[in-house]
């Protein structure tokens, strides 16, 4: 059976090359940071979600080989059997505190998180409305879950009212949003919806995984960035970002609902414990995260000073406050060949094309880090106004 199998995989592998849309993977052979090394050439990052530029912090490195000489390097097992050290409670209650929750929970990623959260709270009862733009993940945890499924326009206030008055007869309706979307940078309108939800007697989800620990006057994410602390009701979440940049995920919420996860959530119950060392580097990079009003502010200025560059040099650029910057090309062929292009140049970022993003919106997505200097960005800036105008982007 196999034979007929690999024909078919072959031709479609070969339609996505040919329509330009194959991703391949570059190989680091350094620690991430601003500067990385990649087919044997130093070249400067602009495409990691290292926002903080904590990923090779030496304190933290420092905390996860500490922890592993003192902690031993897995758990092998899951929480409830014997999977959970002190620790693991500390990061719980510290995520909880930092974020003005009444409770967390871990999970190995915030995928899991995400996957594990609808089918568990919610059944054919209830209703999930759903931005038609969010995650995989969250869009894979709802599939998962028998509630029905209503999809909303993309941050569309009018076409969300009309869902909920679809829903009015669900015992559970529950609004699940991005705080900040991967592929734009654009910011949910976190009040208007708590204020409908309010309304409409709904839960309000945020996965806030591109604003943890930076985004906000004091980096709790877009939930505070929008004046929204106190009415959103369920915070998903990952360790993987501005966290550290390692691996892990959270649930924070009330206490009965984290307790129940504990109780029914599939990938917590079922999947390995966080090992002990990404646990205490976590933490580490939390005191980071709580003490790094410098490094927010300067992620700040960076990202106001290229968003502004970029734009003045005549690209296409959606607009925002993010240091999420998507740099649109269209075609996906010509995304690519603009990051192969500054690959040449010394700059590494990456092209975006579909699956990942719609079809005909392609494009370049740039992030800032609070690690990056003036002088890196005016590098960056440099050979993108060289790459666009070989390329008669510009």
């Amino acid at each position: 059976m196999y034979t007929h199998l690999k024909t078919h995989l072959q031709q479609e592998l070969n339609a996505i090359k040919e329509a330009g849309l194959y991703k391949d993977e570059r190989i680091l052979s350094s620690p991430q940071g601003v500067f990385i090394e990649v087919k044997g050439r130093r070249v400067i990052n602009m495409c990691a979600n290292n926002y903080l530029g904590l990923s090779n912090h030496p304190a933290i490195v420092s905390a996860a080989k500490a922890a592993l000489d003192r902690r031993g390097y897995g758990m092998s097992s899951v929480r409830f059997i014997c999977g959970t050290q002190d620790i693991h409670k500390e990061l719980e209650q510290r995520l909880s505190s930092f974020l003005n929750m009444e409770e967390s929970i871990l999970y190995t990623s915030c995928f899991d998180a995400n996957t594990g959260l609808f089918e568990t709270l919610l059944d054919e009862r209830d209703a999930i409305l759903s931005d038609e733009l969010n995650h995989a993940s969250i869009i894979d945890g709802i599939r998962l879950c028998k509630a029905k499924r209503l999809r909303f326009r993309h941050m569309d206030m009018n076409d969300l009212e009309e869902r909920l008055k679809e829903a009015t007869d669900s015992r559970f309706r529950l609004v699940a949003t991005d705080g900040v979307f991967s592929m734009d940078g654009d910011v949910a309108p976190l009040r208007d919806i708590c204020t409908l939800a309010e309304r409409y007697d709904a839960i309000v989800m945020v996965d806030d995984s591109h604003a943890t620990g930076f985004f906000g006057p004091n980096g709790r994410g877009s939930i505070e960035h929008c004046g929204v602390e106190g009415k959103v009701d369920i915070i998903t979440s990952t360790l993987g970002k501005a966290m550290g940049g390692a691996t892990g995920g959270f649930t924070s919420s009330t206490k009965e609902i984290v307790s129940f996860l504990r109780q029914r959530s599939r990938p917590y119950l079922f999947s390995n414990t966080l090992a002990p060392m990404v646990v205490a580097a976590t933490i580490e990079a939390l005191n980071l995260t709580e003490r790094g009003v410098d490094l927010r502010e300067h992620l700040s200025m960076n990202t106001t000073y290229f968003r502004e560059e970029i734009t003045r040099l005549g690209f296409d650029v959606r607009k925002g406050v993010h240091p999420i910057v998507p740099i649109m090309t269209g075609e996906a062929a010509l995304a690519s060949e603009l990051a192969s292009s500054l690959f040449e140049e010394g700059v590494y970022v990456a092209a975006f094309s579909y699956p990942v993003v719609p079809k005909g919106q392609a494009r370049i997505r740039v992030q800032i880090s609070a690690a990056h200097t003036k002088s890196d960005l005016d590098f960056v800036l440099d050979k993108f106004g060289k790459a666009g105008k070989a390329l008669h982007i510009l």
